[in-house]
């Protein structure tokens, strides 16, 4: 037994150290296994796993914003699905062509030739709907992905259209303000990398390689929303009226030189870019040129009266209507005989222009046009803007110097004729227009002082005659308001050579007349069933003018009614006012519209303006008879974009 037992004891030492030995063999394999992957092979695997388990992401960064000068929105960016593909690490090409085309409404054709692409990268459909990205990402195909984009979108449609412009489908800008500050605007593109867990999916992590700012920078105008929305309004309405092909509507402030408005119809919304035309995309305010007609005589009565040829009071024989240059007879719409300089503006006589130009010399008249600003850019900054037409004096015949008096034979944008206005109401000292406010522009700002301030305050003084007394601008009147304007109608050129029938009518005002504040310029293009500017354009340039005032809280006190069009002017000059009875306020945290019905018109305008609401005003009267929406509904969500279902209208009586 003893020997059977120390027997038993011996094998049990061979077992451990048999198994000792196996335990240091295999370690020492392991160890050496171990050793090899990480000198041999590590940098290798390291590289394979890192593509199994991390996933290279790009962030784009959202396009800078438009801003009018109020900070109200004009154009922002949102965001959107798009879905790209990494050809390589599809696993099966039949499959994901099947059920991409399927999902994305795209021909099968089309997608199976992406995926057989070689490229890294390839975009399958950009900027696609919240349904078609659930679908693709609920397949969860491999080596497709959806990433953010964003999306350019204009909220109040076709407000301002043509001066916004637009971009194209890679967010970079194609005309108007998107175009001019596209590099400003554009947003950078961040890539960094995101892990994925066992099954593939990408965790993301927040801040994770994404500490810099990418998104592009915003601009702000001197646009203001509300007064561009009236005068685009009022120039719709005019020209459905007289079936006119186009129309331009400027306000600018006179102080400051700040565009306050630019309306510009036909309209272009820049959201449906696709399906516009380019005659929609046109800013005709900077691009088209016209022969303004009229409404250029205030800058020949300037340069005479600076020249002293003539003097307010200084008597020109008219020739009763009608009088002959070289082989070309000049005609007067109101004949007359002698007339002071000051009456020959008021009536608008051609003939009278004429005399005074030839007395002052075409040499004399261009070099005021040319400091005026005639014949070159204004220097706003947007493109395809035109230089006008002024011909070299030297070339001009009598003719030509006939017809340069009275708007024709010359060639201007509406925002050439702006800043000239803009001169005169400047004291007779050059101002630079602006449409931007940030960021500021580098501009020259030469300031000229063209005409004397006693020149300038001569002229406005008798452009306030052609409103307020029996000239050609009654229409435009504005009870309690003072106001200078020009009336113009001109008759525009024939393809087939001379002049057709077709006309351009406009109006120029200037409030107050004495110390002007405000300059509102319309031009409406090819009316049909009339054409004279005192008719068609006078009362766009009143109704912009009343609603911009009201809007600014600048309505005289004494206004109680907007003068209607067909109003005589013995009942202009003898019309009662009306004192403003006491009425309840509109609380602007009400969520209904209270009765406005019975108010005086100027304190209902006042007490909608200051909530933001710049009413439609239809009629003639003094006061409001009835009103849309009707009191006790709720207010209109968007009364100041396109759809005329949300505009609040007051009827007058």
């Amino acid at each position: 037994m003893a020997k059977d037992s120390k027997r038993r004891t011996d094998l049990s030492g061979i077992k451990i150290g048999l198994v000792i030995a196996l335990f240091t063999v295999a370690l020492t394999g392991l160890w050496a296994r171990t050793g090899w992957v990480q000198l041999h092979d590590g940098e290798y695997l390291a590289n394979k796993a890192s593509k199994q388990s991390l996933a290279a992401e790009w962030e784009y960064g959202e396009r800078g914003r438009i801003f009018d000068r109020n900070g109200q929105m004009l154009a922002t960016s949102v965001e959107a699905k798009s879905i790209f593909a990494r050809p390589y690490e599809i696993e099966n090409i039949d499959i994901a062509a099947d059920t991409l085309s399927r999902d994305l409404k795209l021909t099968r054709k089309t997608v199976y030739k992406k995926l057989k692409s070689k490229k890294k990268f390839i975009w399958i459909k950009r900027q696609v709907t919240d349904r078609e990205a659930a679908a693709i990402a609920k397949a969860d195909l491999p080596g497709v992905r959806l990433t953010s984009e964003f999306n350019r979108i204009y909220p109040n449609g076709h407000l301002a259209g043509q001066l916004l412009g637009f971009v194209d489908i890679d967010g970079q800008g194609r005309e108007g303000i998107e175009l001019v500050f596209n590099k400003r605007m554009t947003p950078s593109k961040a890539e960094f990398v995101v892990p994925r867990d066992a099954t593939g999916h990408r965790m993301y992590l927040d801040s994770h390689g994404r500490e810099v700012d990418i998104n592009g920078l915003d601009v702000r105008l001197t646009i203001d929303t509300h007064i561009q929305h009236a005068a685009e309004q009022a120039l719709a309405s005019s020209i459905a009226k007289y079936e006119a092909r186009a129309g331009i509507v400027l306000v600018v402030d006179v102080k400051s030189g700040d565009i306050l408005a630019m309306a510009n119809q036909p309209f272009f919304n820049p959201n449906t870019v696709r399906v516009s035309k380019p005659s929609q995309r046109r800013l005709r305010p900077l691009t088209d040129i016209y022969e303004p007609g009229s409404t250029m005589k205030p800058f020949l009565f300037a340069a005479a009266l600076e020249e002293e040829v003539i003097e307010p009071d200084t008597l020109i024989n008219c020739e009763n209507g009608r009088w002959r240059v070289g082989r070309k007879v000049i005609r007067d719409t109101h004949p007359a005989k002698w007339l002071p300089a000051h009456k020959v503006l008021r009536y608008s006589s051609n003939i009278g222009c004429v005399k005074i130009a030839m007395d002052m010399g075409a040499s004399v008249y261009h070099s005021y046009l040319t400091k005026l600003g005639f014949g070159e850019k204004t220097g706003l900054g947007l493109p395809g803007e035109s230089n006008g037409i002024v011909m070299p004096a030297s070339k001009w015949t009598s003719v030509d110097l006939a017809a340069i008096s009275f708007g024709q034979g010359i060639g201007t944008t509406a925002v050439q004729l702006a800043k000239g206005f803009l001169c005169i109401a400047n004291m007779g000292v050059t101002k630079d227009l602006n449409l931007i406010k940030t960021p500021e522009l580098a501009r020259k700002n030469k300031a000229t002082q063209v005409f004397s301030p006693e020149t300038a305050a001569k002229v406005l003084s008798m452009m306030k005659e052609v409103v307020h007394e029996d000239g050609t601008g009654r229409r435009a009147r504005i009870q309690g308001i003072s106001m200078a304007g020009k009336t113009g109608t001109a008759q525009k050129a024939s393809s087939k050579g001379g002049y057709g029938d077709q006309y351009l009518s406009s109006f120029v005002a200037l409030v107050p007349a004495d110390d002007p504040e405000l300059l509102v310029i319309t031009m409406i293009d090819e009316p049909q069933k009339s054409n004279y500017g005192s008719m068609v354009a006078a009362p766009v340039c009143r109704e912009v003018t009343v609603r911009t005032l009201a809007y600014h809280g600048k309505l005289s006190e004494t206004l109680d009614s907007v003068v209607a069009e067909n109003v005589s002017v013995d009942s202009l000059t003898e019309e009662p006012l009306i004192q403003a009875e006491t009425v309840p306020l509109v609380q602007a945290d009400s969520d209904r519209v209270p009765n406005i019905a019975g108010m005086p018109v100027r304190r209902a305008l006042e007490l909608l303006t200051k909530m933001g609401i710049v009413p439609v005003l239809k009629g003639q009267g003094m006061t409001v008879k009835s009103q849309k929406p009707a009191a006790g509904q709720p207010w209109p969500k968007d009364q100041n974009t396109e759809g005329a279902d949300d505009v609040f209208v007051l009827w007058l009586s």
